[in-house]
């Protein structure tokens, strides 16, 4: 199995006890796209970025509707606001997390 610590530390700075399976769950999901500094982090401020999430991720693993998502987005964007570099897996956990959706990813 891959090392995901950073990916887990980086949930860690807002969740006491990340669960590694669901860590894990979406490492898998973002794939190669975690080797590239840029895309493996989350523009907070780009609307194209955020449609992206919304469209990706929220639909398709979390199956969230549209209005869900964008409050479940809108939720971790203020909970992460404090933090330039959002970091892709720690958003996608806490988007699920918001949403009550961490289950359908363990």
């Amino acid at each position: 199995m891959a090392d995901n610590s950073e990916h887990t530390a980086a949930v860690a700075k807002y969740v006491d006890t990340p669960e590694q399976a669901v860590v894990d769950r979406i490492v898998g999901y973002c794939g190669i796209a975690l080797r590239s500094k840029d895309a493996s982090m989350v523009s907070a401020t780009d609307p194209k970025e955020l449609e992206t999430v919304r469209k990706g991720f929220a639909r398709k693993k979390l199956e969230l509707d549209e209005a869900a998502a964008t409050a479940g987005i809108e939720k971790v964007c203020a909970r992460m606001k404090g933090d330039g570099r959002k970091h892709r897996v720690a958003f996608y956990y806490l988007l699920a997390e918001e949403t009550g959706t961490l289950d359908k990813l363990r």
